[in-house]
């Protein structure tokens, strides 16, 4: 039961979900609580939940995946308890990028995968189930700890969907500068939306600047539509060929000739 969980305090706050550090009471573990209402504008959003819980679950032995421990129904809410992990890695950008931790893989610690590798290892195990975690972006990658002692996790599929063969989805979802060209233009998505993602990931982590960001959201599609980015040698004078040569290989316009989950894996950056 719920009853035995203390709620300490509000760690996100959005439009349609709270999540809360909580404490267990016997215990002492400590968990991320998320409060999800089942009502979103009027519409009834419980099978949306379910299925999000369905990918946690499906997903559970995958160790990049924030683990799943409970779940709790009220007349009002879900309640999904989760594994703790409030550190957003990107928060602290200018720090990490100051330190090194994020700059090249060769200056991060072996046991301490990059977040390109670890979101491109669970898209490859994912696509084995059927899964597409579509639009990944920053604030979805939390450590477990502060850096740099933390696991990389990637948390928060509420926007994911199972993918097969005789579905077609279509949606407009994620953070502007995050969405690939298809998302744009409302054709079917796959797991090489999620490739795109990566390759923004990866320059806004190498440089602090995203590729496509304009001053206002339609300019920020229109950059995305065209392919308008670039490598500033300002931005990239200390990033290497591979690590560029890496970005280049996810910001295709075509889907299908982005470079896949495993491919990337065996990219030399990586």
């Amino acid at each position: 039961m719920f009853v035995f969980i203390v709620c300490l305090f509000v760690v996100y706050r959005g439009k349609f979900a709270v999540v809360k550090k909580c404490r267990r009471k016997s215990s002492g573990q400590e968990y991320a609580a998320k409060f999800i209402r089942k009502r979103k504008k009027g519409k009834d959003c419980r099978e949306t939940i379910l299925a999000e819980i369905r990918i946690l679950e499906m997903s559970a032995e995958h160790c990049r995946l924030i683990d799943l421990f409970e779940v709790f129904e009220t007349h009002a809410e879900m309640i999904l308890v989760l594994e703790y992990a409030a550190c957003n890695l990107l928060e602290g950008a200018p720090a990490l990028l100051t330190c090194g931790f994020v700059l090249q893989p060769q200056n991060i610690l072996l046991t301490k995968p990059v977040p390109c590798s670890t979101a491109c290892n669970l898209l490859e195990g994912a696509s084995a189930l059927l899964t597409c975690v579509f639009v990944l972006q920053p604030q979805n990658i939390l450590l477990t700890k502060p850096v740099p002692c933390g696991d990389i996790k990637l948390v928060d599929f509420g926007l994911a969907r199972r993918v097969n063969v005789h579905e077609e989805i279509r949606e407009i979802v994620g953070t502007p500068d995050y969405v690939a060209p298809e998302v744009l233009s409302f054709e079917p998505l796959s797991t090489a939306t999620d490739m795109w993602s990566i390759g923004v990931l990866a320059y806004v982590m190498l440089t602090g600047h995203s590729p496509f960001l304009g001053d206002t959201k339609q300019e920020t599609f229109l950059n995305i539509s065209t392919l308008a980015y670039d490598f500033p040698e300002e931005l990239f004078l200390d990033v290497s060929a591979d690590a560029q040569d890496f970005i280049k290989s996810l910001l295709v316009k075509e889907p299908e000739d982005r470079a896949t989950a495993k491919e990337c894996l065996l990219h030399p950056w990586l």
